[in-house]
């Protein structure tokens, strides 16, 4: 189906920050340490939030009404394909040796029997795909992500995660292509396709957000440390506790039968 797994795992990154989100609200007013740049950040974001509400949504919305799901699926396969070059060359630098033999199978696959990309025959052959990004290689060898940071048009990241596009960026074959308006046609063409596939997460976390900009924030820290530990990430022991203890408190406020009293003493009855 079009775009489901990568839908799927966009509204489960949501829905734990938005848990997050609550449980930060429920418990402190304290700026969060990872953020110490938060004015600045605030700032970038309204600029962003404006041109995506003016610009890229708008754009997004018509160019998924004008194309046919066939070709707006093929579209979303060429660059998974052309990603899966960046993705091989982080899995040789994580050692993940098997997963890059996957990997490297996967794309040569899709890029002949799938028609250079536009088709995901591999999938189909037991070669899922996978998602290895600098960044992720980076954090993996220990290397912390810094403070959170927004950037003007690409939105969250931090000083590590500007690292990371930089070096992804420079190993997309499409972008040793010359002229130079092939690789900036096919950078508006896929941020498009991008943005029309996340339109119905950012419908969820519209309407569920409190905060939006400590929502993003929040989702942004949490797919990171979800990709960087496989889809494993080790337990954050306190808010565990931080949600335990709102889970109790719903319980115990409501939804619940209250005991029976119990009964009185043979003492206490009236003769």
């Amino acid at each position: 189906m079009k775009r489901s797994r990568h839908s799927y795992r966009i509204r489960r990154v949501l829905w734990l920050a938005l848990a997050a989100s609550l449980i930060g609200c429920a418990t402190t007013s304290q700026n969060d340490p990872r953020d110490p740049w938060e004015g600045w950040n605030r700032g970038v974001q309204g600029f962003n939030d404006k041109l995506d509400d003016y610009v890229m949504k708008p754009v997004a919305k018509g160019y998924q009404y004008v194309t046919p799901s066939v070709v707006d699926q093929g579209v979303t396969n060429f660059f998974s394909n052309v990603d899966d070059v960046a993705v091989v060359a982080n899995d040789l630098l994580q050692f993940k040796f098997l997963q890059t033999g996957q990997d490297f199978g996967r794309f040569m696959v899709n890029s002949t029997i799938g028609l250079g990309g536009f088709v995901d025959v591999a999938s189909h052959m037991e070669l899922p795909k996978h998602n290895e990004d600098l960044d992720q290689t980076l954090g993996a060898w220990g290397i912390p992500s810094g403070p959170y940071l927004v950037l003007p048009f690409i939105g969250p990241s931090t000083p590590r995660g500007v690292v990371g596009v930089a070096g992804d960026t420079l190993s997309n074959p499409i972008n040793w292509v010359t002229p130079t308006v092939i690789p900036w046609g096919s950078g508006i063409l896929r941020t498009v396709d991008m943005r029309a596939d996340l339109l119905s997460a950012t419908k969820i976390m519209d309407e569920a957000s409190v905060d939006r900009y400590e929502f993003m924030r929040n989702a942004y820290f949490q797919q990171r440390k979800y990709l960087i530990h496989d889809g494993n990430p080790p337990v954050d022991e306190e808010l565990e506790k931080e949600m335990d203890l709102e889970l109790e408190g719903l319980d115990s406020g409501g939804g619940t039968t209250s005991a029976a009293p119990a009964p009185k003493s043979a003492e206490s009855k009236s003769p």
